[in-house]
């Protein structure tokens, strides 16, 4: 029997170049644990778990059953699933499916990954078409970068525009005692910092992170026992449009465009600059920051830059993003989808801490992979 679902724990480990103190079991059990102390339950109240990451990027598969002992597994239902940089927000809008659908009460869902052991440019370079897509898409940095010049030249965006994205989410980060990188920076510094392919430069990139996280999903009787204040999902958008590289629009991002129409119409969202209280957008790049808050209907095409600078997207703007310091200070790819869902989660329980935005009502988690792909959730503080 369908039922209304709630996110009700949420747990993640300390994030870091490498975690050299833990294998791939052992981190994965931080997540678990801390998820599980964050609900107030015990394995024995988790009905079934879904868990995933970028296997081919470590080249070691089979994480559901490897890993069993730390997810704690044993004898329950485990799906494993993985979709390129949506897997966590992929595996979180699973665990709603599977609690929604009725077929289970509780679901606890894990994405993790160490990317101090793999390989993120080869595994990408792999999966493009060599005769078609190699020669614009030699890895994520390559691709990410014909997205910004494409995107700068259509509107006019200048590298300081997409640097004081960089700047917002650094600041952030600083809040947050989970986060990889935690050190402020400036628009000087941005622009100061090597170039890796022309317009993106060091400090426009995400870092490469080990870490997992671990978030709790719950039917609504149970949602409502065991949560103060639970965070409701209220709907979830997927969009996956492309199968080669070389047939993107750079210029806009149709599927988040696409993803967010569909939820918007759903709610009934007709201003979500307005209607909406925080975002934690899954931007691996600066000038994604850009692009993409302009796809997803805040301002039109190209007026991005002035939320920027004039601190609407901040904390203690009108509609800030990214309080947890997202993908720019975090990227445990497997992980960060998931991570974007739980720290939403957060902000609607009201338990963020440091990094708290007042009186959360809506927040919207998004997630990006492949061929420019989008995966959205939106959580209330009241079910719908």
């Amino acid at each position: 029997m369908a039922q209304r679902v709630a996110i009700i724990g949420f747990g993640q480990t300390r994030h870091r170049s490498r975690r050299d103190d833990v294998n791939g079991v052992e981190l994965i059990q931080e997540a678990v644990r801390a998820a599980l102390e964050d609900a107030d339950l015990t394995l024995d109240q988790i009905d079934a778990m879904i868990i995933g990451n970028m296997d081919h990027f470590e080249g070691v598969n089979y994480v559901d059953t490897w890993s069993v002992d730390g997810t704690g597994a044993y004898m329950k239902p485990l799906l494993k699933l993985t979709t390129g940089g949506t897997t966590g927000t992929t595996l979180g809008i699973a665990g709603y499916h599977f609690v929604a659908s009725g077929l289970f009460d509780t679901v606890l869902v894990v994405g993790w990954e160490k990317n101090s052991e793999s390989d993120t440019t080869g595994a990408i370079i792999t999966c493009s078409d060599p005769i078609f897509d190699r020669f614009s898409f030699s890895g994520a940095l390559p691709g990410l970068a014909v997205e910004a010049s494409a995107y700068m030249k259509a509107y006019g965006i200048t590298q300081e525009d997409a640097a004081r994205v960089t700047v917002r989410d650094r600041r952030h980060g600083a809040n947050n005692p989970y986060a990889h990188l935690r050190t402020p920076v400036t628009v000087e510094e941005v622009m100061n910092s090597p170039m890796l392919s022309w317009p993106v430069k060091l400090l426009d990139i995400c870092p490469r992170t080990d870490g997992a996280a671990a978030v709790i999903f719950a039917g609504e009787r149970k949602a409502r026992r065991l949560a103060p204040q639970p965070a409701w999902v209220i709907a979830t958008s997927v969009r996956h449009d492309y199968a080669y590289f070389h047939d993107i629009d750079y210029t806009r991002m149709h599927t988040i465009e696409g993803a967010a129409k569909e939820l918007y119409q759903y709610v009934g969202i007709k201003e979500p600059l307005k209607e909406l209280d925080v975002i934690e957008l899954y931007q691996p790049y600066s000038f994604a920051g850009l692009k993409w808050i302009e796809a997803l209907g805040l301002c039109p095409p190209g007026e991005s830059p002035r939320l920027l600078w004039d601190g609407v997207t901040d904390m203690g703007g009108e509609l800030p993003i990214n309080p947890s310091g997202g993908v720019i200070c975090t990227n445990c790819i497997g992980a960060t989808g998931l991570l974007r869902i739980g720290e939403a989660a957060l902000q609607v329980m009201g338990r963020a801490e440091g990094r708290q935005v007042p009186n959360v009502n809506l927040a919207l988690a998004t997630g990006f992979g492949g061929a420019f792909w989008s995966d959205m959730m939106l959580l209330g503080r009241r079910p719908w």
